[in-house]
């Protein structure tokens, strides 16, 4: 049996104390902005934009999501299950081409406070910035569900 040194033992208890420092370093708010960017990058980005995955968005959105926006200088809303039947629609016609889907995005930020969130989200398409959204986010039994969007749009695309 190997005798360890005295010098490598006390590199190992510097790195397993080092590793428990930056652990401790997380807070419960860090990981939920870790799990609000994965539902947002999930069921918001890759769901409703790049694969048009509605199951994947029917999980990540709660039931009374609506998109709110100004048009004509009123409120117009657009309920989840509307927004979820244009895919349907859109996926369903005959010139659909799935590689036309690719959206980029970046967080402009994500704050968190207990069991409520919103996150600023800037889309481009072919490199124009078409949309600023603003998320709301709220925290159930079982997890973050995406529950509001306002939105601005840049120019016409």
């Amino acid at each position: 049996m190997k005798r360890i040194s005295l010098l490598s033992f006390f590199a190992l208890v510097l790195f397993v104390v080092a590793l428990a420092s930056n652990a401790m370093l997380y807070s419960e708010a860090d990981v939920d902005k870790a799990a609000v960017e994965a539902l947002i990058e999930g069921a918001y980005i890759n769901g409703a934009f790049n694969d048009l995955d509605t199951e994947t968005m029917r999980a990540g959105f709660h039931p009374v999501f609506k998109i709110h926006g100004v048009r004509d200088d009123a409120l117009g809303e657009y309920p989840i299950d509307d927004w979820i039947a244009s895919i349907d629609k859109k996926k369903a016609a005959p010139d659909f081409d799935p590689a036309d889907q690719k959206w980029d995005h970046k967080f402009v930020f994500v704050d968190v406070t207990g069991n409520a969130a919103v996150a600023k989200i800037e889309l481009f398409k072919d490199s124009k910035h078409v949309y600023t959204d603003y998320l709301s986010l709220l925290k159930f039994g079982d997890g973050w569900l995406i529950t509001d969007k306002v939105y601005f749009r840049h120019g016409d695309t």
